[in-house]
């Protein structure tokens, strides 16, 4: 997770290209699975740079959220987070994405765009946070970060 804070606190997001196995079409943060003998931190850098061209020199990695699991790719997650000076000019770099968007903090934690779903019966259930963009829908694993990292910085309810 990318933080910008030329226009205020903003956050890297990603869409996924649709051709993609997994998660397809849906809003995530850069990243990817780690190459043999990387870091999480090393693997980070490499995927961002990768997906939307982010010179892994102008980031500066401040911190880690809770490591979570996704259900449908079986996926272990370690979010990085970074501060990039200014707000870089980032396009698709990769086949993995379509598109590429800041978003304020500030939309985020507008109750306007945050909500909560239970999904699931118990004991299996579990509670899914969706943001609704204006034009794009963050859920699942991308909204559990997202979450988490409004929670450590403003006290946002999980």
């Amino acid at each position: 997770m990318t933080l910008s804070f030329e226009r205020g606190p903003e956050v890297l997001l990603t869409r996924r290209s649709m051709h993609l196995r997994n998660h397809r079409g849906e809003m995530s943060f850069p990243g990817g699975r780690m190459d043999p003998g990387e870091s999480p931190t090393e693997t980070a850098l490499r995927e961002a740079e990768e997906e939307v061209g982010l010179d892994p020199r102008s980031v500066r990695i401040v911190g880690e959220l809770d490591h979570l699991n996704t259900v449908v790719s079986r996926s272990y997650i370690v979010p990085k987070v970074a501060v990039v000076e200014g707000r870089p000019d980032l396009r698709p770099a990769s086949g993995e994405v379509e598109r590429v968007m800041w978003v304020g903090l500030h939309e985020l934690v507008s109750p306007l765009t945050h909500h909560s779903e239970v999904w699931g019966r118990p004991p299996t259930d579990r509670l899914l946070h969706f943001f609704e963009l204006a034009d794009e829908t963050v859920w699942g694993a991308t909204a559990h970060v997202l979450v988490d990292l409004l929670d450590r910085l403003h006290g946002h309810p999980r």
